[in-house]
This record gives structure tokens, C-alpha cells and sequence, in this order.
């Protein structure tokens, strides 16, 4: 019975374990902006930072909305202002 109902799923985020149907949910509800469904979802939040997932979600929005891909608003990247060493932020280094 697991088989037939894995065999279902489709994962939009790999990363974060995003599922197709997840994000049709949302878009029903009536979120059609992509930097919203990153806050709710996490979608391209994880390891690879959207380079899979949001060209895949990206299409189901222009579906949902029928607006052309080209017209769907990317998400802003956000880099840190300064960069941190990862000791600091273990605790494992003093910060000057």
C-alpha cells in the first residue's frame, strides 16, 4: 500500500521536502507570489537555495495564474551584510 501512495508524490523541494501538492494548496489558496511561498514553505531556503526548485515552482505559478514565466517576480537573494566565521557562530571562537 506505501508503494502506490509514494509513487503519488512529487517532490517540488528537495531540500526542504516540498511536495507538488503542497504548493498546489497554497496556490489555491490564493498565494500566487513566489517570495511568499518561500516564507511559508521554505521553498528554496535549503542546501541548494532554489537553484532546483524554483524554476519548477515558478512554472506552476504561471500555470496557476496564466501570466507568462518571464512575468513572475523572482525572490530577492539576501547576503549576509558581513561575513561570520563558523566558530563564532558555534561558540567555539572568541569574536573580536
Amino acid at each position: 500500500m506505501c508503494e502506490a501512495k509514494n509513487k503519488d508524490l512529487i517532490m517540488m523541494c528537495r531540500c526542504e521536502d516540498i511536495t507538488l501538492d503542497e504548493v498546489r494548496d497554497y496556490i489555491n489558496q490564493g498565494i500566487t507570489d513566489l517570495e511568499q511561498l518561500k516564507r511559508l514553505l521554505r521553498i528554496g531556503m535549503g542546501p541548494c537555495q532554489g537553484r532546483t526548485c524554483t524554476p519548477l515552482v515558478v512554472n506552476e505559478l504561471a500555470k496557476a495564474t496564466g501570466r507568462p514565466v518571464k512575468e513572475i517576480p523572482l525572490t530577492v537573494f539576501r547576503q549576509p551584510t558581513t561575513p561570520v566565521k563558523l566558530g563564532v557562530l558555534a561558540g567555539g571562537i572568541d569574536y573580536e
